[in-house]
């Protein structure tokens, strides 16, 4: 069986119990070498084969795959960072298992967003600021579809969570500014969320770029974008004494 884990976002401790007890009686290990804290190679098994897919391409890392199954090797994982399913490229992968008709199981992993708020104390989805999160990245090198062009995305004022970004700040400032935010709107950007480098830079709009020049901040960085940074907020209406739930009836007086 080939098991899709996600390896959380940095800490070792925030895999998941499933991923780990895979980790251990894993027979074969892929993991993302660029981004895969290597502490969790920790749990593997002495004899445990093990592959940094940041040296291999595509069809390499379906040929270990397959050999493996071929042996009659019980587990083989794919250590992805964070979560698969943002910015893993693991559905061509999955994919091109289903057409060679091996088996594959996906575990989900703690993704950085997750990781970034809570380094922040941040909680993305505020009453009466923003009740929608924007995950996304700016175009560089690998293209994104037009309609989904930050200055459009910027338009809506919702939170936005800004991937694989971070050496890209000048321009990433320049489209979020012409997106209509203003140049106060508060952002952040976060380093290595969870692993014991993180950092975390609060800045604005308009003082981002400057902001990451200044940390000398490049690579393994989410920006956080939006006014749930600002500390302005409405109380909730769950937790309201006057408001009544399927649970608890609440008290008009």
């Amino acid at each position: 069986m080939i098991y899709f884990v996600g390896a959380g976002s940095g800490a070792p401790d925030l895999i998941t119990v499933r991923g780990a007890r895979l980790l251990k009686q894993a027979d074969v290990i892929i993991y993302a070498g660029s981004l895969v804290n290597p502490a969790l190679l920790t749990f593997a098994k002495e004899d445990c084969t093990l592959y940094n897919s940041a040296k291999m391409t595509l069809e390499e890392v379906l040929s270990v795959m397959r050999e493996a199954e071929a042996a009659g090797l019980e587990t083989t994982v794919r250590l992805h960072t964070g979560d698969p399913c943002l910015y893993g490229a693991v559905q061509e992968q999955m994919d091109a298992l289903a057409d060679m008709g091996l088996a594959y199981a996906y575990v989900p992993g703690v993704s950085s967003f997750c990781g970034a708020a809570a380094a922040l104390r941040a909680e993305y989805t505020l009453p009466g600021v923003s009740q929608s999160v924007i995950i996304t990245r700016l175009a560089g090198r690998t293209p994104v579809p037009e309609q989904e062009n930050i200055r459009s995305l910027a338009a809506h004022g919702c939170t936005m969570v800004i991937f694989l970004s971070a050496g890209l700040t000048e321009a990433l400032q320049s489209e979020l500014l012409a997106g209509g935010l203003a140049a106060d709107t508060p952002a952040a950007i976060v380093y290595k969320a969870t692993w014991p480098d993180e950092k975390t830079v609060r800045c604005t709009v308009g003082t981002l770029h400057q902001a990451a020049r200044k940390e000398g901040i490049q690579k393994t960085a989410l920006i956080l974008v939006g006014r749930f940074l600002g500390g302005e907020y409405a109380r909730s209406r769950l937790y309201d004494p006057t408001f009544s739930t399927g649970w608890r009836k609440g008290n008009q007086r």
